[in-house]
């Protein structure tokens, strides 16, 4: 495989994840594409060569850790249980798993299910997880079944279902009283051009845009900013809460690209962190991506991308970003 100056590519399956020399733990799965979690891991700004456990140092270095997803992607969700292993063998098992997949009000649930002390099935149905999220519990199930076994916290960091919208079709004004109370007092928006790029690619970018007739452009963007300093708010509540623990984040890949979402109001809201997002991609994009790099975030990650047809998820975005 080729390096070059601006990219560096290597090749982890799931026996090189785990290299002796640091102690890391081994993992589980069959380390091909086709039956377990193996993946290709590129920098886009990497400029010499890394260590076969590189990959593993940084996660283990970091005080918190984005792994974007595909929802509807299994290989996805395996590559961020192999983050997690690696950040709670590395921090003690002192780590809280923030999740884009259930609301700030259902943390009660969330806590009862995280300590055992709720049955899968009665988690499902108190969080109304068809309802809230849409999305195969199966495909979820080995996270939070590591962190059960393991004794982690977790933390449910979304906007209730419904907030969003509300903004997006009529901006702050549109909010009762109690929908403010899960954002934060002053929500920021960030006006990085190619995080904004994005987001106009995502609302239409054109004055035909369809959506332009329910859903204006600055009430978009608003509604955005609020998505993604909400789950940022509720991240650093837990944070603080459960002070000297590091922070795995399970959110859509739109929350994650760039280090524009959910990673730039995290460290808005507290400094002095160390980062690392990483932006999860189709396998088939790879050869794409290392003839045209792109800093979707500090690493991508490429794992095969199954075809099947997309559930519908009752997700409160209010267009396509997710």
């Amino acid at each position: 495989m080729k390096i070059t100056a601006t990219l560096l590519v290597f090749i982890l399956t799931a026996a090189t994840l785990a290299a002796q020399e640091t102690g890391y733990p081994s993992l589980d799965g069959p380390p091909t594409f086709d039956e377990g979690p193996g993946f290709v891991v590129l920098n886009p700004g990497a400029k010499t060569r890394l260590r076969t456990e590189a990959f593993a140092d940084m996660i283990a270095e970091s005080d918190v850790v984005y792994v974007g997803e595909s929802h509807d992607q299994k290989f996805a969700h395996l590559a961020q249980l192999e983050a997690l292993k690696i950040l709670a063998f590395a921090k003690k098992n002192k780590v809280v798993v923030g999740f884009e997949m259930l609301n700030s009000g259902l943390q009660p649930v969330l806590d009862e299910y995280a300590s055992g002390k709720i049955t899968e099935k009665e988690f499902l149905e108190k969080a109304d997880w068809k309802k809230e999220w849409g999305f195969d519990f199966g495909l979820y199930k080995p996270l939070f079944d590591y962190i059960r076994k393991n004794k982690l916290k977790a933390a449910a960091l979304n906007v209730p279902r419904g907030t969003i919208k509300k903004i997006a079709r009529g901006g702050m004004g549109a909010l009762s009283p109690e929908e403010k109370k899960s954002l934060p007092e002053k929500v920021e928006i960030n006006h990085d051009p190619v995080y904004t790029a994005y987001l106009r690619a995502t609302y239409g970018g054109h004055g035909d845009n369809p959506m332009a007739k329910v859903i204006t452009w600055d009430n978009y963007l608003l509604s955005m900013a609020a998505w993604n300093e909400g789950m940022a708010h509720s991240a650093v509540k837990a944070l603080k809460k459960h002070k000297g623990h590091a922070m795995l984040v399970i959110a859509g890949n739109g929350h994650v690209i760039y280090n524009a979402g959910i990673p730039f109001s995290i460290k808005t809201r507290m400094p002095g962190l160390k980062h690392l997002s990483v932006y999860t991609e189709d396998l088939e994009k790879t050869e794409a991506f290392r003839e045209k790099p792109s800093p979707l975030a500090d690493l991508v990650w490429f794992v095969r991308h199954e075809s099947k047809p997309r559930p519908p998820a009752a997700s409160t975005a209010p267009a396509k970003a997710q």
